[in-house]
């Protein structure tokens, strides 16, 4: 597509007090220079350009949520809200009120949002049933490893007579896959809404990582005029061999407009904080002596090597999430023995030891900073003892790795803003900062947020870019969290604009 040239007119670097003109030819930043005031700059004198006056708005690059799982999240605003319940049965009076106490039957209700981990009472399907009589209830867990149902959701997706009615790891996993399966045109419009939200907030990309065969849904969506995003899609190992059939390769481009690209190789090899399957070496306080008492390992490691290097033999990237200490060891292990680098996703708790093997081998840790914020009391619960290693950014940042920043959306709202106030800060809601050793600077959150990039604009680059009321790198965390943007532009063409 092509795109006239543009000026923007008067703005701001991050960090920086003179005012700049940005001239932007066929998609890329052609010339940074001082403001002159003039309608052109130097390289642009004798073009027919628009020009947009940013009156000392800060430039930045455009912003990436580097872990998303993007239906989902475009789904979730649909579900109803459970995530205030601090209990089995205010989530169950959630429900309730909804629905009517002994509703008789009806389309499959779907909550997102709670977190079990503190709760003084059990889940169960009886208590469901209770108010929900013969409709379907599947209640979604704000960390996607879990789904409690009640009996009519249990024998609608097959599981009649599970004895408690919640389902943990893939058998959850079986649930989201059967929930996602809603007619393409009804959650494409929920995406492009969500896409439109992203843009508003200074995203220009996305690494999607749902389970489904990511290459349908985004080139459907693309035919459709789906362009606000850039998107890297994820593989999961059970499309692993349709994939390399395909020939598909990290980073290869998938469509005509440059927007699509194959994204990494995704496997999960353990499960979460919240579920209390993060694959530990300790076991978790009141589940002493039970078979999954350290939670659990989802991929074996000879398992998880020959998937690897299956993958990584055909081009793709691995992205291995782990989040206890003890499946973070393994996957560290794995890249180690198959000298191949990659990202290790969350990497939530960790050994000591563990920290500095991130830049040895090469290994991106992407990881997700709000998760700090929902999870501090939990963690301080189940990993007493351990929280100074656990969402240790800034130990890896000073042991030299490379972050990668994200949302885990739907787990943490898609909003760069948000998570990197969570990395720059570790408060929220006004609590005092948790482990504030583990903050990292402003600078390397912008950074971790924008593909690496520096976090001024360069010369050369594509014009990704965000233009915002306050320069990041001196916003309080209040104004980080809620940052207004007032532009966005992908490849120099404008997503997004209030000014």
């Amino acid at each position: 597509m092509s795109v006239p040239p543009l000026l923007l007119a008067g703005g701001r670097l991050p960090g920086g007090a003179a005012p700049v003109d940005v001239l932007i030819v066929d998609g890329l930043v052609a010339e940074i220079t001082a403001a002159s005031g003039s309608s052109t700059g130097r390289a642009g004198r004798d073009r027919q350009l628009e020009r947009i006056d940013l009156d000392g708005r800060f430039i930045v690059p455009g912003l990436w949520d580097n872990h998303v799982h993007f239906s989902q999240w475009a789904a979730v605003s649909r579900r109803l809200d459970v995530s205030a319940a601090r209990s089995a049965a205010e989530a169950v009076a959630l429900v309730g009120a909804a629905i009517g106490a002994g509703s008789a039957g009806g389309e499959v209700l779907v909550g997102f949002g709670f977190r079990d981990g503190l709760w003084p009472d059990e889940p169960t399907a009886a208590t469901l049933d209770a108010v929900a009589g013969s409709r379907p209830v599947v209640l979604v867990s704000g960390d996607l490893h879990c789904c409690w149902l009640n009996s009519a959701a249990l024998a609608h997706f097959g599981r009649d007579g599970h004895p408690t009615g919640v389902l943990r790891e893939e058998d959850a996993f079986a649930v989201h896959r059967a929930l996602d399966d809603v007619p393409a045109e009804t959650i494409d419009a929920w995406a492009l809404d969500a896409a439109r939200a992203a843009a508003a907030r200074g995203v220009v990309g996305i690494v999607d990582l749902e389970m489904a065969w990511n290459r349908s849904v985004w080139e459907r969506r693309a035919a459709a005029g789906h362009d606000l995003l850039r998107v890297e899609f994820g593989v999961y190992p059970q499309h692993l061999e349709r994939a390399i059939a395909e020939g598909l390769r990290t980073g290869d481009e998938v469509d005509e407009a440059g927007l699509l690209r194959v994204g990494p190789f995704k496997v999960i090899t353990d499960g979460s904080l919240n579920t209390r399957t993060a694959y530990c070496f300790d076991e978790y306080p009141g589940l002493e002596g039970h078979a999954d008492s350290r939670g659990l390992l989802t991929v074996p490691p000879d398992e998880l090597r020959a998937l690897l290097e299956r993958a990584t033999a055909s081009g793709l990237v691995p992205a291995v999430h782990a989040i206890g200490d003890h499946a973070n060891r393994l996957v560290l292990d794995a890249f180690e023995t198959i000298g191949c680098t990659g990202s290790l996703e969350h990497a939530q708790l960790l050994a000591l030891t563990d920290v500095p093997r991130f830049a040895a081998l090469g290994v991106v840790a992407s990881v997700q900073p709000e998760h700090a914020m929902d999870d501090r009391d939990v963690a301080d619960r189940y990993w007493a003892g351990r929280t100074h290693r656990s969402f240790a950014l800034r130990s890896l940042l000073e042991a030299g790795a490379q972050l990668a920043l994200g949302s885990d959306a739907p787990v943490a709202p898609l909003d760069p803003w948000i998570t990197m106030a969570a990395a720059v800060t570790r408060s929220r809601d006004g609590r005092p900062p948790w482990h504030p050793e583990q903050r990292i600077p402003a600078t390397a959150a912008l950074t971790a947020s924008t593909r690496g990039a520096a976090v001024s604009i360069q010369v050369g680059a594509a014009a990704d870019l965000a233009v915002t009321e306050a320069d990041p790198l001196a916003a309080d965390a209040a104004t980080l969290r809620a940052m207004p943007v007032a532009l966005t532009l992908l490849a120099g063409r404008p997503t997004h604009r209030a000014l």
